[in-house]
């Protein structure tokens, strides 16, 4: 099936005489008749449910639905876009290892990788994404567990060479994780240029209309853990707190997710609510829909803005003289990539906190991919934390905006940028 139809029907058939929408199973137990019944599903010899802080059914079926969607093999749905991107990590690295990442990040994953996992004793370096392959491949270590990229950054709308990471993960023989948050599935899988696990954040394009925050992991399955085995053994040796299993024996392509669900989920919690999964799956439905609208509406403000005087630069993979517009015609399906744009306007970081502040259509919110479009300052905000060396590491200036299109009429949004900056520029 193509992907229009993947986003309404994938994931769940219904039986004769059932729901047709996936039914929400707002439960945290399950009853069985035996206990020998339970015995086997908590030694992972059959599978089922029996409490939903690791898995359930409503939850488990939207994850099949974007795991047909990207391509893969297996999914799980995690409770945000930040627990998938640490839960992603740490269900291959412990103290002691390493991580080689991007640094054209979110400014959450960032403090995430600079921060919090070197507290664990992870050790994270950071490496400019176009620079050549001979230069990222001196950034591996002997103790690297994999390398982390976002295809298409936020909000420095960086787009990444899937290919050139891919084969600088391999040829050091771990896995290629890359955030497709932005691009989504439909105009972008990552899957068919080499990468090896995906994750979302399906509280942005994904859901799209500012209603419940979750992520996603999807595996491929293409990554022979086995053939790396001294490398990862907490896939290849026996599990202690789990009787002793060997995941990348007894699951085989399924592994890398199973080891999430049965020991990261077991532990650490963090699975979405039935009820939030029900609504991300309605919302994935209308995908294809919203991102061409999205990408449309964005292409069109793109051009506008970039010739408007008070605008300095305009970030936007769809415009011809983007720097990124090669890339972005390599590996998305629409060019542009998203419904982002990133601008810099002319003048001081003042300036630009006075027009977010002069908008009326649009509104200031810590948010993206949403129906409705809003705008955000990230110097200010999603990346106030970092130093200058950091945000310029980051792609993020002082003044920059980051204008997250929604699926408005365009003509309206266009004469809400006209009269915000007319009242900044008066």
């Amino acid at each position: 099936m193509n992907i229009d139809t993947q986003s309404i029907h994938a994931g769940y058939e219904p039986g004769d005489g059932g729901p047709r929408q996936i039914p929400i199973h707002q439960n945290t137990t399950w009853y069985f008749e035996s206990a020998e019944h339970m015995a086997r599903l908590f030694d992972l010899e059959e599978a089922g449910y029996f409490y939903t802080r690791l898995a359930n059914p409503t939850n488990d079926a939207v994850a099949a639905r974007i795991t047909a969607l990207e391509g893969g093999v297996a999914g799980v749905l995690t409770s945000s876009g930040q627990a998938a991107s640490f839960f992603s990590i740490f269900n291959l690295c412990e103290a002691g290892d390493h991580l080689l990442t991007s640094s054209a990040l979110y400014g959450g994953t960032y403090n995430l990788f600079a921060v919090t996992l070197p507290k664990m004793g992870i050790e994270v370096d950071f490496v400019n994404p176009d620079a050549p392959l001979e230069q990222l491949q001196g950034a591996i270590k002997p103790n690297t567990k994999c390398v982390f990229a976002e295809t298409l950054s936020n909000p420095s709308l960086n787009v990444l060479d899937i290919e050139k990471f891919a084969t600088l993960a391999h040829g050091a023989g771990v896995p290629l994780i890359v955030d497709n948050t932005f691009p989504t599935p439909v105009n972008c899988r990552p899957f068919e240029h080499g990468a090896d696990i995906v994750i979302h954040s399906t509280t942005k394009y994904l859901d799209g209309h500012g209603t419940v925050v979750g992520g996603a992991i999807i595996d491929s399955g293409n990554f022979d853990w086995q053939a790396q085995a001294e490398r990862f053994t907490g896939l290849t040796r026996p599990d202690d707190s789990y009787h002793g299993v060997v995941y990348a024996e007894q699951f085989g392509k399924a592994a890398y997710i199973t080891k999430i669900v049965t020991q990261l989920m077991r532990d650490l919690g963090s699975i979405p609510s039935p009820h939030n999964s029900f609504i991300l799956g309605v919302n994935i439905e209308s995908l294809p829909l919203r991102v061409a609208k999205h990408i449309a509406n964005a292409q069109t403000i793109a051009e506008w803005l970039s010739a408007h005087p008070h605008v300095a630069q305009v970030r936007y993979p769809g415009l011809v003289g983007d720097p990124y517009h090669e890339l972005a015609q390599k590996y998305f399906d629409l060019a542009g990539g998203c419904g982002v744009i990133a601008f810099d306007l002319k003048g001081s970081r003042e300036k630009a906190v006075e027009f977010l502040d002069a908008l009326q259509v649009i509104s200031i919110a810590t948010h993206v991919a949403d129906a409705r479009s809003c705008v955000l300052h990230p110097a200010s905000s999603t990346h106030r934390q970092l130093t200058d060396e950091q945000l310029a590491c980051a792609g993020v200036t002082p003044t920059l905006v980051r204008l997250s299109v929604g699926i408005e009429g365009v003509t309206d949004l266009l004469a809400d940028l006209e009269q915000a900056l007319k009242l900044t520029f008066a």
